[in-house]
């Protein structure tokens, strides 16, 4: 298992699955997913982070501002 930073707050976010888990039983979730935002950018951003985004046509700027 692995981990990544979050773009937004900067907490290691556990990424599960891959060749990491593959000879284990372990069931960890993953922690946080990749967005692709509608200014063509692309940010790794944990649950919590993705909840305090606008529901609506999210930037780069609204990540930093996080």
């Amino acid at each position: 298992m692995t981990t990544q930073p979050c773009d937004g707050c900067g907490v290691e976010v556990t990424i599960a699955g891959g060749i990491a888990n593959i000879w284990t039983q372990e069931h960890t979730p993953t922690g946080g997913i990749t967005l692709e935002l509608v200014d063509d950018t692309e940010h790794f951003l944990c649950f919590d982070c993705i909840d305090r985004l606008p529901d609506e046509d999210v930037t780069a700027d609204d990540v930093a501002a996080l």
